[in-house]
């Protein structure tokens, strides 16, 4: 028993460092010149301010100002339906559905404007990546409605500048965890 534990533990060994080596390889196969993405503090600050900006409008229940910060109505927007949903939506009425559903955008603002409550979105650890004119912002959310979290996870926007400092959101794409702890 203890010569197989030893041709075991060879083995295993053999294995960690084959693949630590493939990991050092795969790195090191990245061109530098693709970590090098055009960058401004103008730019990050008026991203910034567009997140910023997003959480007023809703705060504010302003869909005039939402709509000044999106490219246009038609945007993706859109919290991706769970797996299992997915299945039996498929099973039942639609075999093509891919859990993305149309008019998030209209149905955003419409909700901001008319819901009686108060509505509030924060975003944690916001990370801006910038490349030239595209640019994609990333976060960890809360949406907040009448002082109670309804829904939390990660939210992803797409943005294209569109003029001197002046961004606007392509998409957005939310993950949909619910109530916290429930």
């Amino acid at each position: 028993m203890t010569q197989f534990r030893a041709q075991l533990n060879k083995l295993l060994t053999t294995l960690l460092i084959s693949s630590a080596c493939l990991t050092a390889a795969a790195q090191a196969a990245t061109p530098a010149y693709l970590d090098q993405h055009k960058t401004t503090p103008e730019d990050v600050a008026a991203i910034n301010k567009l997140v910023e900006n997003f959480g007023v409008a809703i705060k504010t229940k302003n869909p005039k100002l939402l709509s000044t910060l999106v490219l246009n109505s038609k945007i993706l927007f859109v919290s991706p339906w769970p797996e299992e949903d997915i299945k039996i939506k498929q099973a039942q009425t639609d075999t093509t559905f891919d859990g993305v559903t149309s008019g998030g955008y209209e149905r955003f603002a419409d909700l901001i404007k008319n819901e009686k409550s108060t509505l509030e979105e924060k975003f944690y650890n916001v990370k801006v990546t910038q490349d030239d004119n595209l640019a994609w912002v990333m976060s960890d959310f809360e949406f907040i409605e009448g002082g109670v979290v309804l829904n939390h996870g990660v939210e992803v926007w797409q943005l294209m500048k569109v003029g001197e400092g002046n961004w606007k959101i392509l998409s957005v794409v939310w993950s949909s965890k619910g109530k916290p702890g429930v």
